[in-house]
């Protein structure tokens, strides 16, 4: 395992990360298997986001005797009400919930202290003027919270939150898909040649490249999360380009983006950890990228689900990402609508409880049109 500098923090990572998203639902077992294996192999960084607790208390048993060996992303404002993941603005539920976190990982630190999902301008005013901010500095004068940190989709924001020097480190979305998209556009305009010629760096969009440059030249460290876009770049049916990317290329993609120290990676079997690490002896022909992009992209990703359930909370208590995952997986070919539907049918809420209000579009960070991804679900299951 190589390890890199994270910006100016002090702290060395391992180039590959593991994100936990996918580790929840899965029984302690398969969390301990997947969690001993990175770090086994070297892996010395991951991201806990969610808020659910069995996760989190599954992740604590895993680090075990073992918490000094991993550098940890945890999140300020994940919350857990109702049953679901939610985020809140409320400095009372933030410090609830961080607290939760602190205990079920059997933990009295943070390494890095995600304030999470920080996407649009009116987010980072009212949290770096507010009490969430100030609690978050709090804890990291009281050595709590070793460095600051944002969790963040929007490249306009992340710039605008790291010129205020307000934080030390990002989680930023990054792959070759989102790259090129518009930062402010809902839908942006069809994907050209012009954006992938000899180079990728060509067509990356200029808010994503200043961005990169200036965290590279300022010290900001940046770990990448969605560096497969949720699958979608490893499937010939699904992805943008002319074909599909291998894991290790995704990888490769965001490691050579300036400033970036780690790419964390949702593992959830101890065969994809190995998978993954099958990056660190690879050549540079086999991890080489560049011919992918050099054909007309067959469409964008805005509007594709990331399976990331950043629109929950939801009112009729929908998992939205798993009845979008299934709805994608009937969509391709080769694969039984039967067996589909079984798995569909066994989720506790369906689409068909959908009550259309639009909160969950309001909230996703991928302009999803969920409503009418809900209504196609119901017609079709």
């Amino acid at each position: 395992m190589r390890y890199r500098n994270l910006g100016n923090t002090g702290f060395h990572v391992s180039e590959i990360g593991l994100g936990c998203e996918y580790l929840e639902g899965k029984g302690r077992k398969i969390v301990e298997d997947v969690i001993h294996a990175s770090m086994d192999n070297g892996i010395n960084i991951l991201d806990c986001f969610m808020s659910e607790p069995d996760v989190r208390s599954n992740i604590g048993y895993a680090l075990k005797g073992r918490r000094d060996k991993i550098h940890i992303q945890g999140h300020f404002r994940s919350i857990w009400e109702n049953g679901q993941y939610g985020r809140t603005m409320d400095l009372a539920k933030t410090k609830c919930f961080f607290e939760d976190l602190l205990r079920r990982l059997n933990t009295d630190y943070i390494d890095f202290g995600m304030i999470h999902i920080v996407d649009n301008p009116a987010d980072y005013e009212q949290i770096f003027s507010g009490e969430i901010f100030e609690y978050a500095s709090e804890l990291k004068r009281a050595g709590v919270v070793r460095k600051i940190g944002i969790s963040t989709h929007n490249p306009a924001t992340a710039l605008l939150v790291a010129k205020s020097g307000n934080i030390d480190m990002m989680l930023l979305s990054i792959n070759p898909a989102y790259d090129v998209l518009h930062e402010t556009a809902a839908r942006p305009k069809k994907l050209g040649n012009g954006f992938f010629d000899t180079v990728p760096m060509h067509g990356i969009n200029g808010v994503r490249q200043e961005l990169y440059n200036y965290c590279a030249s300022n010290g900001i460290g940046i770990t990448a999360m969605k560096t497969l876009a949720a699958g979608a770049l490893l499937n010939e049916n699904t992805t943008p380009y002319a074909r599909a990317m291998t894991v290790q290329q995704c990888i490769h993609y965001a490691l050579t983006r300036p400033g970036v120290a780690s790419a964390l990676v949702g593992m959830q079997s101890i065969e994809q950890v190995q998978d993954c690490l099958r990056y660190e002896e690879m050549s540079e022909q086999e991890l080489d990228y560049s011919s992918i992009f050099a054909q007309e992209p067959r469409f964008n990703m805005e509007g594709r689900c990331m399976y990331c359930n950043h629109c929950l909370p939801c009112s009729a208590k929908i998992n939205i990402a798993e009845v979008n995952k299934y709805l994608d997986m009937a969509m391709l070919e080769g694969i039984p609508l039967d067996s589909v539907r079984a798995h569909y049918e066994s989720l506790e809420h369906t689409a068909d409880d959908c009550r259309q209000c639009g909160q969950c579009e309001k909230r996703c960070p991928f302009h999803v049109p969920i409503m009418e991804r809900m209504r196609k679900a119901k017609e079709l299951f």
